[in-house]
């Protein structure tokens, strides 16, 4: 049985790669969402555990070995090379971890989500890139109706340090349009033909 086709999803916050990655969910294929797994191993994987443990102190985990999430913000977010350090330490994990999850599938093709697949490097692996669009207004409204803790100006502030869209869009194989002019599901069917096909 042949390796199955790579495929990376990425965009914006608020372009709606979570809903594209649904879809792709629903027609059975399978998904490995990054973001939610770097979270996961920061609790689960030993030899991250330990590394976090020793560049940001005892007091990155909780006593009920939970990330303590206030400490590891003030000490990271703050402090972009910190910030650095700690994609370092993550990324080569998950990385690990996308693999051997990659290794144990039957599909042929799956999809890896993550909001910084350019940013990482992690796109050179993948075999295909979709890159969800969404003019930036119509991503603040998303944002802000999703999750009322956030202005318009905190989600503006977040895209001009994400890399610009166009750039995005420029580096991918294919793009996804969610403008609400174009229906996306009849673009993923689409794309799911072709990725059946390919391998």
């Amino acid at each position: 049985m042949s390796a199955p086709l790579q495929i990376g999803i990425t965009g914006g916050i608020g372009s709606g790669k979570s809903l594209v990655c649904k879809i792709f969910q629903c027609l059975g294929v399978p998904v490995y969402d990054a973001d939610s797994r770097a979270k996961a191993l920061m609790t689960t994987d030993g030899i991250l555990i330990s590394q976090i443990k020793k560049e940001f102190g005892t007091l990155s985990y909780n006593t009920d070995g939970t990330l303590n999430r206030k400490h590891i913000g003030e000490a990271a977010f703050g402090d972009p090379d910190k910030l650095k350090t700690l994609d370092a330490m993550v990324h080569p994990r998950v990385a690990a971890n996308y693999a051997q999850w990659v290794g144990e599938q039957s599909h042929p093709y799956v999809i890896k989500e993550a909001a910084l697949l350019f940013e990482a490097g992690s796109y050179k692996s993948l075999d295909k890139i979709i890159v969800v669009s969404a003019p930036e207004p119509l991503r603040v409204k998303r944002v802000v109706a999703r999750d009322p803790g956030r202005s318009e100006q905190m989600v503006r502030d977040i895209i001009k340090n994400q890399m610009p869209e166009s750039e995005k869009t420029n580096m991918a194989d294919f793009v996804v349009m969610n403008d609400e002019s174009r229906l996306v599901i009849p673009q993923v069917l689409e794309l799911h033909k072709q990725f059946m096909h390919q391998n």
